[in-house]
């Protein structure tokens, strides 16, 4: 296993009453694809909010690079970390261009900035929003406007990327090409969060799957190893069978409907 380059230990999250997040533990490590999973309101944006410093925790540790969070100065912790958050509205008429740029701000006044106009290019073609360039963000379409967040997020390349719910508004094949760009910076050495709902891009893409049911952790492992009928089942409260992709043999779950 590659370093670890994020950790919650016992991490307890509590508002009006309700534990949002209760004694969960979690690692990342550099050159994986961590995909949370759970039902709505598992506790899986309030993680993704304590992992980033958004959040603070009612007690635990989070921990980044083995140092706690607090530790961190605000402006070194964005040139370590990416966030994709679920909302990204934009309240002034920016073009795409201009809202990609905002990811490299953390290296404004750095050597790093050498690097700006080569990692937006590089970002606008990734996140294939070449053609909308000059387009101001309130006239793009949902799907446009997250491919355009996430390319933004991508063209900070802090090593680390954190992201909620990155192709709820995705057509297909947006859908798995940003997952495909997610576990490529994996690979190339970057840690990766990514909180889905569609269990089978988890089963396709992750390295690992943190399970979250009512704010604990029901399962962490290989999709394999969480990604049981069983497990699945009893979580989301539905029942499914899993079977295996004819191709890659990895899960492909399904829910059990009446004939």
């Amino acid at each position: 296993m590659s370093a670890t380059v994020a950790e919650l230990r016992a991490v307890q999250v509590a508002r009006g009453g309700r534990a949002l997040l209760d004694g969960v533990d979690l690692t990342l490590h550099a050159g994986e694809v961590l995909a949370v999973l759970g039902p709505n309101g598992a506790g899986k944006s309030t993680l993704l909010g304590v992992l980033a410093g958004d959040l603070h925790p009612d007690s635990g540790e989070v921990l980044i690079d083995d140092r706690p969070l607090s530790d961190w100065r605000v402006g070194d912790l964005s040139r370590r970390r990416g966030v994709l958050l679920q909302e990204n509205s934009t309240a002034f008429p920016f073009v795409v261009h201009e809202v990609v740029r905002m990811g490299r701000a953390p290296w404004r006044r750095t050597p790093r900035s050498e690097e700006d106009d080569e990692a937006v290019s590089e970002a606008i073609s990734a996140a294939d929003i070449g053609p909308l360039a000059e387009r101001a963000v309130p006239t793009l379409s949902g799907g446009e406007r997250a491919r355009t967040a996430f390319a933004r997020v991508i063209a900070g390349r802090t090593g680390m990327l954190l992201l909620d719910e990155p192709t709820a508004a995705l057509d297909l094949g947006h859908q798995e090409a940003l997952l495909s760009l997610a576990r490529a910076h994996a690979r190339s050495g970057d840690a990766v969060l990514v909180i889905l709902h569609d269990l089978n891009l988890a089963a396709a893409f992750a390295d690992r799957v943190l399970l979250l049911q009512e704010g604990r952790v029901a399962a962490c492992g290989t999709p394999a190893e969480v990604l049981t009928e069983t497990t699945v089942s009893t979580v989301y409260r539905t029942p499914v069978e899993v079977i295996p992709h004819p191709v890659t043999g990895r899960g492909i779950i399904l829910p059990r409907r009446p004939m």
